[in-house]
């Protein structure tokens, strides 16, 4: 499947969470996410921010679908980080 993930979470915490979602997705911005990643490493990836997430003061959004073929990305401005350039 394929996955947009979007966090907003408290400074102290943020830094676990950066590092966490950089192990599974390709970051594309500030506290954004994006891309294929099976259910399992889903739920592997939950159950790690699970130890340090606080619920009554952070959230987590995370959009699924199909593929990326199902999902249409329209960028105004800036694109902070390009998942086609390859160095």
């Amino acid at each position: 499947m394929y996955v947009l993930l979007v966090y907003d979470i408290k400074e102290k915490r943020v830094g676990k969470m950066l590092k966490l979602c950089r192990r599974y997705l390709n970051w594309i911005q500030n506290s954004v996410f994006e891309g294929e990643i099976t259910e399992v490493k889903l739920k592997e990836m939950l159950a790690k921010a699970d130890a340090f997430l606080d619920l009554e003061e952070d959230s987590v959004l995370i959009f699924k679908s199909r593929s990326q073929q199902w999902l249409e990305k329209q960028v105004v401005g800036l694109e902070r980080n390009r998942l086609d350039t390859f160095l």
